[in-house]
């Protein structure tokens, strides 16, 4: 089923002391353009969330936008210098046998001693952030085609009401055909009548004449094709994958085929139908053009 390009896709995540949001907006693009608005310190993240988004929506201008709070404190980690704890051990008792001492340092005048312990802030584990960045910026894609979906559909319903009014018309059209050469048969043989001053008209020539007329003017491959390409358009919007260049090569061809009927017809009646359906398909070009 078509989608439409333009839309807009929300996620938002709190977890471990974090609150990630992450938005997406799409407009019309004729190639698929994912850009990602980080702010400078989730820089690395960029490539994974332009992938985690390029996987579900092919085609369209995407403008991702990151936030990033905390919801509590990082914590603090204690950190022990054990290669200097060990050396301040091995002195103070290689000093108590070197003076004839039973007494040695003690675990907690060890700890005492500066740079044995340490105590920091806490950093944010990259990986962890990472995953949640990922998980967030997957879960607004799928919002934002699913939004993208329901668009669509509201495209597809109104593609088959104009249709249906494009049949009307080429119906129309088909009807007028035949009339169109029994006219011209009427004004040429009036013609030639004047010209004669009322002699006979030599019936060969006549049907010649017609005959000439009839196929010049004669549209019913353009009718038969515009036909067909009705029933394309619809097949292929149903279709899953992305359709909308194929549609609008076919609504190209379909305004192709009303423009020979008009130059065709020769005829009024006939080409006021063609500027009605004319108006129709510029109006499904248009609609067209927000397809993915």
């Amino acid at each position: 089923m078509i989608k439409s390009m333009t839309g807009y896709g929300r996620a938002e995540v709190l977890q471990d002391g974090y609150r990630i949001l992450v938005e997406i907006k799409a407009v019309n693009h004729r190639y698929a353009e994912v850009v990602v608005r980080l702010p400078r310190e989730y820089l690395q993240f960029e490539d994974g969330m332009k992938k985690a988004v390029s996987e579900r929506i092919s085609r369209g201008r995407l403008d991702v936008f990151l936030t990033v709070e905390r919801t509590g404190p990082l914590g603090r980690a204690v950190t022990v210098d054990l290669e200097l704890a060990m050396q301040l051990k091995r002195a103070a008792d290689e000093l108590a046998a070197h003076l004839g001492l039973s007494e040695t340092l003690q675990l907690e005048q060890i700890l005492k001693q500066p740079g044995v312990l340490s105590v920091a802030e806490a950093v944010e584990n990259p990986e962890e952030l990472g995953n949640l960045l990922l998980a967030c910026t997957a879960q607004a894609a799928d919002n934002l085609v699913e939004m993208r979906e329901r668009e669509g559909q509201r495209l597809y319903h109104d593609f088959v009401a104009r249709l249906e009014k494009l049949r009307g018309f080429t119906s129309r059209i088909e009807e007028r055909s035949p009339v169109v050469v029994a006219e011209y048969r009427e004004r040429l043989e009036k013609r030639l009548r004047d010209l004669l001053d009322g002699q006979g008209v030599e019936e060969g020539r006549l049907l010649t004449e017609v005959a000439v007329f009839a196929d010049r003017a004669s549209i019913a491959e353009e009718l038969v094709r515009l036909t067909s390409h009705f029933e394309q358009f619809l097949h292929i919007a149903e279709a899953p994958e992305p359709v909308g260049r194929k549609l609008d090569f076919l609504v190209q061809e379909m305004n192709r085929e009303v423009n020979t009927i008009g130059s065709k017809a020769n005829d009024l009646g006939i080409a006021q139908l063609v500027v009605e359906a004319k108006s129709l398909l510029e109006q499904i070009r248009e609609q067209v053009q927000n397809i993915e």
